[in-house]
């Protein structure tokens, strides 16, 4: 409906997504991203650039994003080849079309607990799938295996603005094992395929897997063992068909909630 009611005001929403090379991964979400947003009524681009010229070619392609007013949000697929590039994109992308929380601004509205610009698709996704089943996070011991800034950092700032009680764990942690096994709910995000075994899992536990890894043979594994860890947890989300499955709701959500403040902007 919200869609229906943008378009009688003549206003499609639209999202340009920007992809550095052709990692098996990235395209494994495109494909499922492209497909959910035509089912709705967005329509998608894709800029391709090579990971051997994106130095340039990637600022600009964001700066063209900013000009373009009938581009309601960006999704720039991380991580990307150079740290030094990954900090550039960040700074330029307007807040206000950074539909997957990646600027700085959309970040410090998450660590701060504010309502400002739009938390990561992925972190807001484990959220949203401990909410939808009921399971309380009020004084929960959590342990977020993973740091990085797109999902182990945002994951663990929104957990702890629901008042869990979170350790974040990456790969110099000592014990990793006993830190994962003594928390009530387990949230994985390093990126390697089923890292996470049975050795790392205790009973009654809620087991969130972030990771989508795409094997040469086209195979979709997350960073847990799900068969080692079903057999013990209480439950966890299934690669593919959980996590990755919201996230992609949840960016639709967002470039339908740009669009409907770029319409309220030029009323």
């Amino acid at each position: 409906m919200r869609i229906e009611a943008l378009k009688a005001r003549n206003t499609f929403p639209r999202l340009e997504i920007i992809r550095v090379g052709n990692k098996n991964d990235d395209l494994c979400y495109e494909r499922s991203l492209q497909k959910h947003c035509r089912e709705l009524g967005i329509s998608v681009e894709t800029t391709v650039l090579e990971a051997s010229s994106c130095t340039d070619k990637l600022p600009a392609a964001v700066r063209r994003v900013n000009q373009d007013d009938c581009i309601h949000g960006c999704l720039v697929f991380r991580p990307l080849p150079d740290e030094t590039l990954d900090s550039e994109v960040c700074r330029l992308l307007h807040p206000e079309k950074d539909v997957d929380g990646m600027t700085y601004a959309s970040l410090a509205g998450v660590f701060a607990g504010i309502d400002m610009g739009y938390p990561p698709c992925t972190a807001e996704s484990c959220i949203e799938i401990l909410d939808r089943h009921g399971i309380s996070l009020q004084g929960k011991k959590v342990t977020v295996v993973g740091r990085s800034l797109v999902i182990g950092k945002p994951v663990a700032a929104m957990l702890q603005n629901r008042n869990a009680t979170v350790t974040m764990c990456h790969s110099k942690t000592k014990d990793l094992v006993q830190e994962c096994r003594c928390a009530d709910i387990l949230v994985v995000a390093i990126g390697k395929a089923e890292a996470i075994g049975e050795s790392f899992f205790s009973p009654g536990q809620i087991v969130v897997d972030v990771g989508i890894n795409v094997d040469k043979t086209g195979v979709t594994r997350g960073d847990v063992d799900y068969n080692a860890a079903s057999a013990i947890v209480e439950a966890i989300t299934p690669v593919p068909g959980g996590v990755g499955s919201v996230t992609t709701a949840i960016l639709c959500r967002h470039i339908v909630a740009a669009a409907e403040r770029t319409l309220e902007g030029k009323l």
